[in-house]
């Protein structure tokens, strides 16, 4: 559906709606992009349901942001407009989608969702990728945790509170189960076998299990 959109910032926002993205608020002042990389890696919780190659995401709840904005920059559109569609949509949320919930509205909000939508439309679609590579994270639990899971559950002791998967302090999982879901995953929720070594999916079962309900 986007290749399809030709003219004005408006008939892009108005295409975006149609398909769950939001339509073109403004974004005023001057927006933080390195803010905005963090907070859509870490708990703003946007990696963890959508593709984008530059943040080293691979959600498939949400759309794959760099398919949704790559027709639109090859036929010229400004990195202002594809901003304020972004930001409109953090506002709004979206209805239902075919392969998992909604998207709340207002995730982030006032400076922190202009430095979201900011960054966003600094590297969607651009074709530069970050490398993704979680042995970096070691077998810190907690730290996996953050990076892997934080935009889907909510888990107080990592300060984070995802809604897309099961509230974990509510569910309160057992090692073993956490263990068997990261490996192969479930529902809508990605299976992490391959992505992560046995021994960094038996630390962040661990961590989650300990603390989840504290």
């Amino acid at each position: 559906m986007l290749r399809q959109v030709v003219g004005s910032g408006a008939m892009l926002a108005a295409v975006l709606l149609a398909a769950g993205c939001g339509t073109g608020g403004i974004a005023k002042g001057h927006p933080d992009v390195s803010n905005g990389q963090k907070l859509f890696t870490g708990q703003g919780q946007c990696a963890g349901c959508h593709t984008l190659a530059a943040a080293g995401s691979s959600g498939t709840i949400g759309p794959n942001l760099d398919d949704a904005f790559r027709a639109d920059r090859k036929q010229g559109f400004k990195q202002s407009t594809i901003e304020d569609v972004v930001l409109d949509q953090i506002r709004l949320g979206s209805g239902p989608v075919a392969n998992g919930p909604s998207m709340p509205s207002n995730l982030v909000t006032g400076a922190d969702a202009e430095d979201v939508a900011a960054y966003v439309a600094s590297v969607a679609g651009t074709g530069n990728a970050a490398p993704s590579n979680p042995a970096q994270l070691g077998t810190d639990g907690k730290k996996i945790f953050t990076t892997e899971c934080a935009g889907c559950h909510t888990l107080e002791a990592a300060g984070t509170n995802g809604t897309v998967g099961p509230n974990l302090d509510q569910l309160k999982p057992p090692e073993a189960t956490v263990e068997h879901q990261v490996t192969n995953g479930g529902a809508v929720m990605p299976a992490f076998k391959g992505k992560l070594s046995p021994a960094q999916i038996t630390a962040v079962a661990r961590y989650v299990s300990a603390n989840a309900g504290k």
